[in-house]
């Protein structure tokens, strides 16, 4: 029977407490807001970024564009560009307040913002209550916030981000070297063998798709995320996280396809299933 090593002695000690799964819950709100910051701009600034380099590379001068980063220009609509007011930064209840618009042009705003807001607040409470008040929590906190940018990421733009996946990748290995205490006390040997496995599988797949089909698959940014996958959770929990996460893909770009008219053509991102299935094995995994 599969299982995942993880600590579970503190989670029955902590999991009950609710005023510890409510604190980190209403925290799991403001990293969520953040989180929407991620998903909305660090695709643009990748863009920026690779504009400069063709520029350059072309010999003409990039342009002049003042600065865009996680922290400027300050929020704003995307349609107006009034700047949104500090009262109308509260995270989930904001949206609410204002239906849904912009308060100076009523532009609707995405639902994805709320949506992310929720979701970020839920796995973070259920990560209190999976692991308890201990280094496991905050481990599992990182991991979370990194699979929730990365899948809103790959769901709007089909592109995971090697400024996020890399960070994730080298985390995981790093968190190998710190031994029991957190909820993957893997072996740095187990660790690096997760990795390794994690990449190579989906590229022998890539690889081996494209030499009978002629087409390309996926992408390099998937084979990078199961790798960070594997460094986090170990090579055990490789093979449930890719059938899981390709049945789930297949049913769902199906239904898309048969109901909603969804081209056959068109692209599915597999990352926001790498996503969901690795972090119900980190929450639901367990040594057996």
């Amino acid at each position: 029977m599969f299982s995942l090593p993880v600590n579970l002695s503190l989670a029955t000690e902590h999991a009950t407490s609710p005023w510890l799964i409510a604190a980190v819950g209403l925290s799991g709100l403001l990293v969520g807001s953040f989180l929407n910051t991620v998903i909305h701009r660090v695709p643009r600034m990748l863009e920026r970024a690779w504009r400069a380099e063709c520029a350059a590379l072309e010999g003409r001068q990039a342009a002049d564009l003042p600065n865009y980063n996680l922290a400027v220009p300050r929020s704003h609509c995307p349609q107006c560009h009034a700047p949104i007011r500090v009262q109308h930064l509260v995270p989930l209840f904001s949206w609410l307040w204002l239906r849904g618009r912009c308060r100076d042009c009523g532009a609707p705003i995405s639902a994805r913002y709320p949506a992310v807001e929720a979701l970020t607040a839920t796995l973070f409470a259920v990560c209190a209550w999976r692991f308890g008040l201990d280094i496991s929590l905050l481990a599992a906190l990182v991991l979370t916030a990194f699979l929730v940018a990365l899948a809103g990421i790959d769901m709007e733009t089909h592109y995971l981000p090697d400024q996020l996946t890399l960070p994730l990748l080298w985390g995981g290995l790093s968190l190998s070297l710190v031994g029991d205490g957190v909820p993957f006390p893997l072996e740095p040997r187990e660790a690096l063998l997760g990795a390794i496995v994690g990449y190579l599988s989906l590229w022998i797949v890539h690889h081996l798709f494209k030499r009978i089909t002629g087409k390309e698959g996926m992408g390099y940014g998937d084979f990078k995320l199961l790798a960070a996958l594997g460094a986090w959770l170990g090579v055990q929990a490789l093979l449930p996280l890719i059938l899981f996460a390709a049945f789930t893909g297949a049913v769902v770009g199906l239904v898309l396809i048969l109901f909603f008219g969804r081209p056959r053509e068109a692209p599915i991102a597999f990352g926001p299933y790498l996503a969901l299935f690795g972090w119900l094995l980190l929450i639901f995994g367990g040594r057996g």
